[in-house]
């Protein structure tokens, strides 16, 4: 079968946006609470 077919068919949309958007709807509050986290044991150690 001699034909030139591309890895990437013309129908498959790009989902790199939806992958960064999923990151920064994980990653934000994740940051956040360590964030808290760090402050909060510091506060702890430190009186």
């Amino acid at each position: 079968m001699s034909g030139s077919s591309s890895p990437n068919p013309p129908e498959v949309r790009d989902r790199r946006p939806l992958i960064v958007l999923t990151w920064l709807w994980v990653g934000a509050p994740l940051a956040y609470g360590l964030y808290e986290l760090f402050r909060k044991a510091t506060q702890l150690f430190t009186g």
